[in-house]
This record gives structure tokens, sequence and C-alpha cells, in this order.
């Protein structure tokens, strides 16, 4: 059974990195917007307060504090500006690509430059989405080949987070070892370690998005990048199941974002609502606005819930209690429930302060826009919603459709 009373550990935290938001986040968030970044100090202070490394396990150097307080502690970032949680430093998706798709040693390897004092400026990406889908089979259009005893890549990757501010990347391609291959589709991608340094490897121009402007999304294009043999994460027993866990896990992370925003959307309005008057009285105290309040709150109440559902079947997995089949079911309402939820929060803030909402005297139009693309990032609703079927359903998951995929719908990782 599921406590939805955080422990005293985790008030604590929630209490520190929520004091953080109100002062370092959300009075600036129209300037880490135009300037496109967040600054150093308040990188430095997130490192400090041990944010990078809190959903990672202990046994390859991360807090080992579980999802459930990593959830807790995204949506207090996000709730102070949902950009900062994709633009502090640290392995990010990165991190949880090499520990659910690599061994522990190449976990331990990969995660040891984010350990030091300078961690705060370090990123790591995930080099996943591509612009257009293969025009003669399902998978990727970026190829590694064997090439003496390692890899060769060649491709271009879009839609990656923090592409030029990485140094370290896990890369997604089709594994073309024998004429087989070619037929596998979206079962027969491989993952691969590269660093920014490797020859070869170009990162394109940083993209212009719809929102989360502090954020960084841009590309790399790899001309026969050669890895050794060592570099290819190979998921365990089972590389598709362990690429399944990393989105979701992923995508889980992103959801508590997505309640951050949701209930900084609903606190403006209704702040809004309650000072405004018309005819008299507060706009709040009319039954449309009214009701459209309540079921914004509702939104909060019911994403938190369902995000903390799943963050903790997920613990509960570490201690040999429930299974996987669960944590990725209850995973997927959360995230396809919350990504929409916060759409409803962001667009009706917009719609209940009126003109005011489109002017970026307020920040709920910033909402609304972060609220879009967020929705894109990680998986989307309706990648949610196929892997909720197909557990529900007991269909066989089928990577191309719970994926993100340039068939179906890109994402940002």
């Amino acid at each position: 059974m599921i406590s939805f009373q955080p422990t005293e550990d985790q008030k604590l935290m929630v209490e520190s990195v929520a004091q953080f938001a109100r002062t370092a986040l959300r009075p600036k968030i129209r300037d880490f917007e135009r300037a496109r970044e967040l600054p150093e100090s308040v990188r430095r202070t997130a490192h400090e307060l041990g944010l990078a490394l809190v959903a990672l396990p202990e046994s390859v150097s991360g807090a080992g504090l579980g999802l459930t307080t990593a959830v807790l502690l995204e949506e207090e970032i996000a709730w102070g500006d949902p950009a900062a949680p994709f633009a502090l430093g640290g392995p990010g998706a990165f991190g949880l690509a090499v520990v659910e798709l690599g061994t522990e040693e190449q976990a331990r390897s990969a995660l040891a430059p984010f350990l030091g004092a300078d961690a705060h400026s370090r990123f790591g990406a995930v080099a996943w989405g591509e612009k257009k889908p293969h025009h003669e089979r399902a998978g990727f259009s970026t190829r590694a080949t064997r090439h003496d005893d390692g890899w060769r890549l060649d491709g271009a990757k879009a839609y990656v987070l923090n592409a030029d501010r990485a140094e370290h990347f896990v890369v997604f391609a089709q594994v073309e070892e024998t004429p087989q291959d070619a037929s596998a589709g979206w079962r027969g991608i491989g993952a691969f370690l590269v660093d920014r340094s490797a020859a070869g490897l170009t990162v394109t121009a940083r993209a212009t998005t719809l929102g989360l402007d502090a954020a960084s999304f841009g590309g790399i294009e790899l001309a026969g990048v050669v890895v050794p043999a060592s570099a290819r994460l190979a998921g365990g027993a089972d590389f598709t199941a362990a690429l399944v866990r990393f989105f979701t896990k992923n995508a889980l992370l992103v959801a508590a974002r997505g309640v951050g925003l949701s209930r900084a959307a609903f606190e403006l309005t209704r702040e809004y609502v309650d000072g405004r008057k018309a005819f008299g009285k507060p706009i709040g105290h009319f039954q449309a606005v009214a009701f459209t309040v309540a079921d914004r709150a509702m939104d909060v109440d019911a994403s938190r819930g369902l995000v903390w559902r799943a963050a903790a079947a997920w613990d509960a997995l570490t201690k040999g209690e429930g299974s996987e089949k669960g944590a990725l079911l209850l995973s997927a309402q959360a995230i396809a429930f919350t990504h929409e939820a916060a759409m409803r929060c962001g667009d009706d803030g917009v719609q209940l302060h009126g003109g005011a909402g489109f002017m970026r005297d307020y920040p709920v139009e910033k909402l609304m826009r972060d609220a879009k693309q967020l929705g894109l990032c990680g998986m989307t609703a309706e990648q949610a919603d196929q892997l909720a079927a197909a557990i529900t359903l007991g269909v066989p998951l089928d990577p191309g459709l719970v994926l993100p995929t340039p068939e179906s719908q890109n994402a940002f990782v």
C-alpha cells in the first residue's frame, strides 16, 4: 500500500528545494527565458542540494533515494520554472540510460565525470530522435556497423536535450552487423557511449523552441565516429524491455515536472481571479470561472497522486514487491494524464486572465507554452496511452508504438 505522506527526510528535502525554487527560480523566470540558460550560480546551488543524482542507485555512486523522492523534488523545481529541471547540470536522462541499458561497470565509469566539484557545469545527453523515418524500413537512419573490434556510427540525430552543452552522449543507432539486421526494425537498434570529443562528431545549431527557453535543444551529426566494443550498452538479457524501462522512468520524471507546472499555473490563476473584479465582485465568484478553477485544482491533485503512485511502484520493485508490468502501467497512466492536465492548467490560466493572459507581463503565457513543449518531452500522452493499452489488453509491446519514433512522433529527451 502506498503512503501519500512523505517521510520526514523527504519533507526536509522538499522544503529545501521549494525554498530554492521560491527564491532563485520563480522571481527570475523571465531573465532565464531571455538569457536562454540558467546562470552558473543557480546550477551550482542545485548541485549542492544534491539534485542531479537523486534517482540513481548507490551502486553507481548515485544518491539511491529512489524515484519517489525524485518526483517530489522535480515538482518543486518545475514549480519555480518548468525549464529549470531541463537546464540544470548533471547526467539527466543520460544517467538513467546508462543505468538501465549498461552494466554496473559501464554505468559507474560513465557517471564518474558527474561526481566532481564542477559537476554543475557538466551535462550528459541522450541522442535518440531523428527528423525523418527511414524510407525503406522501420528503425533509425543512423547506422552502427562493425569496425575492427568496435563500431562505426554514421547519421544525424535531432531533438537532443543539451546537445550543445553535453560532453557525453548515449547515441541510438540501427545495428547492421548482418544482412538479417536490416529487417529487425525497432527491435534491431543499439545504444552507444560517445564522447563529444570523438572524431567525426559535430554538434548542430541550437533550435529556437516554443517554450522551455532556458533549456537547450539541438542535434548531432556522426560521420564515421568510431567507438570501442565496450561502448555498446547491451541492455542485459532483453534490450527492448530495458529501453522501455528507461523511457518510462525518464518520462515519469518529466511528468513530475508537469505537476509542478500545473500547480504554478493553478496558483497564479486562482490569485488573479480572486483579485480581478467585475460587476462588484471577484471574477472567481462567477460560476463558470469557479468551476474551471475547481477542475484545475482536481487536475493538480490527481496528476500528483498518479505520479507518486507510479514512482512508489518502481521503488517497491527494488524491494522485491510488485511487478514491472504493474509499474509500467501505473507510469503510463500518470504520464498520459499529467501531460494533458498541464496543458489544461496552462491553457485555462491564459483564458481566465483574459487579455492580460497573452501579455508577457504575466507568467501564465509562458507556462502555457512550456506545457505544450513539455508534453513532447520523453514520451507523449499518445505513446503513454499505447503503453497502457498494450499492458491492459495483454498485447506484446511494440517499441515502434510505445517509444517516440519518426513514424509516430519525435520527442525531446
